[in-house]
C-alpha cells in the first residue's frame, strides 16, 4: 500500500515538476527530493541553498555552460579554514561529475547523494566527516548534460554521446555519436579544463552513470589490466570483502569495448585513478518508489570508502633505513599505499636545491617492502646536503612526480672506507691543513738554521 501511496504522490507531482517556473517557486522539498530526479532547476537552487547556508565548506562556481547556457555547477567542499593538512601537507583531491548521459538519473542523483552526505554530516558534526573534509577536497559536478537531463535523453542537444567526445582515442571504437572531434561539445571540453587548471592531479576521479550495477576501471579500448592494476583489484577485494558485492571489472571486458571516455582520459592522460559507477538501471519514469537514500545506500557506502582512504590510491614510499658505506647505498623503504612506483631515485641536493647526484632507478610495488642497494660511486658529500625520494605516485606514464624529503634521523653516513670520495669543501679543507702544517714545519727549519 505504502509503494501505491508514494507512485501516486509521484504522478500528482509531474504536472508541477514538468514546468521550471513553478518548481522554482516551490523548490524541491525533501519527500520529494527522495523520490523524485532532479531537473536543473531544482538542482541549481538545492546548490545555490547549500553555498549559502555552509560558507565556512561549500564554494559554488560555475565551470562553463551546457550548449544550450545552462550553468554547470561544481560544489568545493572542504574546511577552508585551513589550506593544508595539520602537518603542512595538501590536501588529497577527489573529483566527482554525475550525468555525462541525461536520461542515466540515477547516476545523477549519486553524485548528489555524495554531496549531500558530507555537508550534512559537517553541519550535524559527524567526526568521520569532518576529519575527511579536514584532509580532503571535493570537487564534485553533479549535472553534466543538464540539457539531456531536462529532455530526458542520453545525448546532449547536438545528439553527441558526452562520454565518447573526451580526447583519448577518440572515435577509435565502434562509438554511436562521438561528435565531430574530441571536445567538440562545451559540456566535455568545460569538464577537461577543470580537470587540467584545477584538479591536475586528483587523488581520485570518479565518474557515475546508470545501467548495469557494476563499477568499471581503465581501459575501455582493450582488455588487458591497467598498468595500476594491483591498486584496482586491492580496492575490488576490499569492496567485495566488506562493503559490497558490485562487480568491480576491467571496462572492456566488464561492460563492451569504448574509447572517449571521461574514465580513459582521467587515467590515461590526467594519471588519475578513474572509476565508472555505474548504478542500476531500474527507473520509474521520472522518479523512483523507494527512497534514493535507501536505493542507493549500498553504492553510497562504496563512495564513503574510496573518499576516506583517499590517501592509499598512490604509492607512498617511506625510508626506515638509510646508509652510505663506501661506493654503496642501502636503504630499506616501504610503500605504505596501494599502488606501485617503478622508476624510483634517490637526489642529493644542495641547499640551493641544485641536484648534485642521483641513483639508478628502483621499483618497490604496492603494500610491500624492499632492501635496496644502489652503487653510490662519484658521490660527493657537501655542507647542508639534502636527500630527497623522486618517483610517480603510481605506475601509469601520465602520473604525478613527487618528491618527498627523506628523515634526517634515518641517514647515516660511513666515511672510513677509502673508496669514499668525501666532498670538495672537505678536500679543500683538508688540503690546507697539510699545506699550512708543511709551511709552519719549514719556517721552523728555516729559524733553526739560523
Amino acid at each position: 500500500m505504502s509503494r501505491l501511496i508514494v507512485a501516486i504522490v509521484i504522478a500528482s507531482l509531474a504536472v508541477t515538476s514538468a514546468s521550471p517556473m513553478v518548481t522554482a517557486q516551490v523548490g524541491q522539498p525533501d519527500i520529494i527530493q527522495e523520490h523524485w530526479y532532479h531537473t536543473y532547476t531544482t538542482l541549481t537552487l538545492d546548490v545555490n541553498e547549500w553555498a549559502d547556508n555552509n560558507p565556512d565548506i561549500v564554494k559554488l562556481l560555475s565551470v562553463g555552460q551546457t550548449e544550450l547556457g545552462r550553468n554547470l555547477w561544481m560544489l568545493q567542499i572542504s574546511d577552508w579554514s585551513i589550506e593544508t593538512k595539520l602537518d603542512g601537507s595538501d590536501k588529497e583531491v577527489v573529483y566527482i561529475d554525475g550525468g555525462h548521459h541525461g536520461n542515466e538519473h540515477l547516476g545523477t542523483e549519486l553524485a548528489f547523494l555524495t554531496a549531500e552526505y558530507y555537508i550534512e554530516g559537517w553541519a550535524n558534526g559527524e567526526q568521520d566527516v569532518i576529519e575527511v573534509l579536514t584532509t580532503t577536497e571535493l570537487h564534485i559536478l553533479i549535472m553534466l548534460n543538464a540539457d539531456g537531463n531536462d529532455f530526458d535523453t542520453r545525448w546532449n542537444v547536438n545528439q553527441v554521446d558526452l562520454n565518447r567526445n573526451y580526447d583519448h582515442y577518440w572515435n577509435t571504437c565502434d562509438s554511436t555519436q562521438p561528435g565531430s572531434s574530441a571536445f567538440s561539445e562545451s559540456e566535455t571540453l568545460a569538464n577537461s579544463i577543470y580537470m587540467n587548471d584545477v584538479v591536475p592531479h586528483a587523488d581520485l576521479y570518479i565518474t557515475m552513470h546508470t545501467g548495469v550495477w557494476i563499477m568499471l576501471y581503465p581501459w575501455g579500448k582493450w582488455p588487458e589490466q591497467p598498468s595500476d592494476w594491483e591498486m584496482y583489484h586491492s580496492i575490488r577485494d576490499d569492496v567485495n570483502s566488506n562493503i559490497s558485492e558490485i562487480p568491480i571489472r576491467n571496462a572492456n571486458q566488464g561492460l563492451y569495448p569504448n574509447c572517449g571516455t571521461s574514465r580513459d582520459y582521467g587515467y590515461g592522460v590526467m594519471g588519475y585513478p578513474t572509476f565508472t559507477f555505474e548504478t542500476d538501471d531500474e527507473q520509474f519514469l521520472l522518479g523512483t518508489v523507494e527512497s534514493l537514500s535507501d536505493r542507493l545506500g549500498e553504492e553510497l557506502d562504496v563512495m564513503e570508502y574510496l573518499i576516506e582512504n583517499v590517501w592509499y590510491w598512490r604509492a607512498r614510499l617511506v625510508i626506515e633505513d638509510f646508509e652510505i658505506r663506501g661506493n654503496q647505498l642501502e636503504a630499506h623503504v616501504i610503500n605504505l599505499g596501494h599502488a606501485s612506483t617503478s622508476n624510483a631515485t634517490f637526489h642529493y641536493t644542495n641547499s640551493n636545491g641544485e641536484l648534485l647526484w642521483h641513483s639508478e632507478t628502483f621499483g618497490v610495488n604496492a603494500t610491500n617492502e624492499s632492501m635496496i642497494v644502489l652503487d653510490s660511486t662519484n658521490l660527493s658529500l657537501v655542507d647542508n646536503g639534502i636527500w630527497s625520494i623522486h618517483y610517480q605516485k603510481r605506475v601509469i606514464d601520465s602520473s604525478k612526480w613527487v618528491d618527498e624529503l627523506i628523515d634526517s634521523s634515518m641517514i647515516q653516513i660511513d666515511s672510513s672506507s677509502d673508496s669514499f670520495l668525501p666532498a670538495p669543501s672537505l678536500l679543500i679543507q683538508l688540503m690546507s691543513l697539510v699545506s699550512a702544517a708543511f709551511v709552519s714545519r719549514r719556517k721552523n727549519t728555516n729559524n733553526s738554521e739560523l
